[in-house]
């Protein structure tokens, strides 16, 4: 009975920002993994950044150091990701996941997911 929900997407030209928003609620955990990815047309699911469930220490891909930045507070609800320097190759549906164990960058290991928040980079 969890479910996430994103907020936050939208329309921005290349080098503006967005910040998305995860709610969780339900039978939801601070101590689970959480994690963004994202998927663009004919795409796979690709990992973006996740914060883990001991610690709360964040990780990302390489294709989003230094631009985008995961965060929340202990209860990690909700869950934020803002993005800086935005490209058009980050266009993409953004989706926030969960999961009570397992890696942070397959999503094959996160057992929630929301419905997917769509971002357009315009060049």
């Amino acid at each position: 009975q969890v479910r996430l929900v994103e907020s936050g997407g939208g329309l921005v030209q290349a080098g503006g920002s967005l910040r998305l928003s995860c709610v969780a609620s339900g039978s939801f955990f601070s101590t689970w993994n959480m994690a963004w990815f994202r998927q663009a047309p004919g795409k796979g699911r690709e990992f973006v950044a996740a914060i883990t469930a001991l610690g709360g220490v964040t990780e990302y891909a390489d294709s989003v150091q230094g631009r985008f930045t995961i965060s929340s507070d202990e209860t990690k609800n909700p869950l934020y990701l803002r993005m800086n320097s935005l490209k058009s190759e980050d266009t993409a549906v953004y989706y926030c996941a969960a999961s009570p164990a397992g890696t942070t960058r397959n999503p094959s290991d996160y057992d929630y997911w929301g419905q997917g928040t769509q971002v357009t980079v315009s060049s």
